[in-house]
């Protein structure tokens, strides 16, 4: 697995820390003693080849998988130390784009981008359909793919669905877990420009874990 960055010329400031990173399965270890830092503005890629322990590292830095050791910092602040209160107020600075999009079939569009609005905001349904608008107007697809249902999706429209839904309550961190797979060359291309192009306007910090060597 092998990590690269790309970012501006700012000084760092570092808003994920990783040191000492251990997780394992049974008997098996997946992560020995990582470490790694993201700054803010920065791109993280990682890649590696399947089964490498990339989409476990993304996981338990969102608390989704637990770690044997180590220590996880975010926005300079220890994930153990936190309560439960102080963990759900910090993962709302988050945005997740999962594999393959995880959207959810039975809800359209609009509705799985109002998903996490829902779940932490408390807005009206009609503020939360004007931003969800926003969204879908911010990545790139047409207005009407809002009434359309994940099974109506093309693969590209699909990855730009989830994409707006991981933008829903305006990250400072953006994590995306292969968002390039299964794309062809030339809707890989445009999606890599679509994160260069929302990194720089909405000052985002993303982690991107990928297996495609021409999108990192």
């Amino acid at each position: 697995m092998t990590v690269t960055t790309q970012g501006g010329q700012r000084q760092r400031e570092i808003v994920v820390s990783v040191r000492g990173l251990e997780v394992g399965f049974g008997d098996k270890t997946i992560l020995d003693r990582l470490d790694i830092e993201i700054a803010r503005g920065e791109i993280l890629g990682v890649i590696g080849a399947s089964g490498s322990g990339k989409s476990v590292l993304a996981r338990t830095i969102l608390g989704l998988v637990p770690k044997r050791g180590g220590v996880i910092e975010i926005f300079g602040q220890d994930v153990d130390t936190l309560s439960a209160r102080e963990r759900r107020t910090m993962e709302q600075r988050f945005g997740v784009m999962f594999q393959h999009g995880a959207l959810f079939s039975s809800l359209t569009v609009a509705d799985n981008i109002q998903f996490p609005m829902r779940e932490s905001l408390e807005l009206s349904p009609r503020l939360m359909a004007e931003m969800a608008m926003l969204k879908i107007e911010l990545v790139g697809l047409p207005l009407d793919a809002a009434g359309k249902y994940p099974w109506e999706l093309s693969g590209g429209m699909t990855k730009r669905a989830a994409l707006a839904r991981a933008l829903a309550l305006d990250p400072e961190i953006l994590f995306l877990d292969e968002p390039t797979s299964g794309l062809d060359p030339i809707a890989a291309d445009a999606f890599d420009e679509l994160i260069l192009t929302l990194r720089g306007s909405l000052d985002l910090t993303v982690m991107m874990i990928t297996h495609d060597l021409s999108s990192l």
